[in-house]
Formats: C-alpha cells, structure tokens, sequence
C-alpha cells in the first residue's frame, strides 16, 4: 500500500470515529452521569439522580467544564469533547493499522 492511500485510509477512520462518537455523545455522556462519574448539575442536583433529558443535558454540560450561565462551555462543549475523545481514539488506532499495513 503507497503512502498516499495509508494516509487517507488513517483519515477515513479518523473521521468515521470522530463522527460516531459526535452522534454518540449524548449516550455517551448520559451513560457517564447516571453511573455517578460526573459529580453535581449547576442546579446542585447530582447528576446520578436525574433522568431523561435533563440527565444528558446535565452529562454534556458537565462535561463541557459546566452550564454556560456558570461560565462552563455548556452542551456543545460536551459534545465537542466526546467527538475529539473519538476522534483520537480513532486516529490512534487508524495510525496502528496503517503502520502494520
């Protein structure tokens, strides 16, 4: 396999992993909150003890380094951190692959 092809080949999954892990977040995030790893929401509820939305709004903010009103990146910063986690994670194993190609 030439260099051109492995580089788009680690692109590709870097891209594929960063967007499932976009599309994931909310599941990811909730996942997170209601096992207890995320501490308190900004109303001081602990986020282990909601659910539904409320429990993945709270997650993402958490997440996100707390709600936007509190001076925190909010939701979106969340979701932007879970899909560059994934991103990551599938640049790491992308560069695996292709290194042993």
């Amino acid at each position: 396999m030439n260099t051109s092809t492995k580089i788009l080949l680690a692109v590709g999954i870097t891209v594929a992993t960063g967007g499932v892990a976009f599309v994931a977040a909310p599941t990811i995030a909730a996942a997170a909150g209601g096992l207890g790893m995320l501490g308190a929401a900004s109303t001081g509820t602990t986020i282990a003890a909601l659910n539904g939305a409320a429990l993945t709004s709270a997650s993402l903010a958490a997440i996100g380094g707390g709600a936007v009103a509190a001076g925190g990146g909010g939701i979106a910063l969340g979701t932007a951190a879970i899909a560059a986690g994934g991103a990551v994670v599938g640049g790491t194993a992308a560069g695996v692959v292709v290194a042993n190609v």
